[in-house]
């Protein structure tokens, strides 16, 4: 299988004051495969966040190399960078971050009418479509005060999907959700990538990870394990087997 992502000796390191550094990540190699599902879990401090800035362009590394879809990050100016993030990239984080001015439609279509790579009529189309299968296609002319926490999650997941991003990366995506909410944002996710999207996850919640293909442990700025836990399928039972699997290897992992 192809790889859509690759980082080699990705270092990256803060000024937190003067004569003084942070190193938050060291020496990371990292292969992502298209399509994959893939997730990263550790202790806070960890660098699970500042991995996911850093190979999306978000954050410039201090060193190392990051290659996404055969392009160089580091060596893209901010311009490049920014188009990049805009119509090959997705994201989706803990809040949901949408315009207080704008219909949730119309914050779902701003990056497409942005990048300008379809007309109108198209992506008013996509929008609508997207929609319809995250479940929220009655909030359409909605205010975002009209509408509860999942609901505007499932908008923004629409929003990172506009553009038909090749990766959609996550940083605690259901981290602000309850229990049904959070299992109802997975299941969509899970859609997403049973459709061919790559996805990247940050999160702490084991339930959340146990739905995902691969699980990356991250301690103190580097990958101290991998856990390979498959596809998963709707069955509710191997879900729970899966969970149980991952917590176990996560106590081994001492987290």
């Amino acid at each position: 299988m192809n790889n859509i992502l690759e980082a080699r000796k990705l270092n990256k390191t803060y000024d937190i004051g003067k004569n003084n550094s942070q190193q938050v990540l060291r020496d990371v190699d990292l292969d992502i495969s298209q399509g994959e599902f893939v997730l990263v879990m550790g202790p806070s401090g960890s660098g699970k966040s500042t991995l996911l800035y850093n190979i999306s362009g978000m954050d410039r590394m201090t060193s190392g190399n990051v290659k996404f879809c055969g392009k160089e990050i580091a060596k893209m100016n901010e311009d490049e960078l920014s188009k990049l993030r805009l119509t090959m990239m997705g994201f989706i984080f803990q809040q949901s971050s949408l315009l207080k001015n704008l219909s949730i439609f119309d914050n779902i279509i701003l990056s497409a009418f942005r990048a300008k790579e379809e007309s109108r009529q198209a992506i008013n189309e996509r929008a609508t479509q997207l929609m319809e299968q995250t479940g929220i296609l009655e909030l359409r002319d909605n205010t975002i005060t009209q509408a509860s926490g999942g609901q505007l999650q499932r908008a923004a997941i629409c929003r990172a999907l506009i553009n038909k991003p090749q990766i959609v990366f996550g940083d605690e995506p259901t981290g602000a959700l309850n229990s049904k909410s959070a299992g109802e944002v997975m299941d969509i996710l899970l859609e997403i990538n049973q459709s061919g999207t790559t996805i990247l996850l940050v999160t702490h919640d084991a339930k959340v990870a146990a739905k995902t293909e691969r699980v990356l442990f991250m301690s103190d700025g580097v990958i101290a394990g991998e856990k390979q836990l498959g596809k998963c399928s709707k069955d509710k039972s191997d879900a729970k087997d899966r969970e149980n699997e991952l917590t176990s290897w996560l106590a081994q992992m001492g987290f």
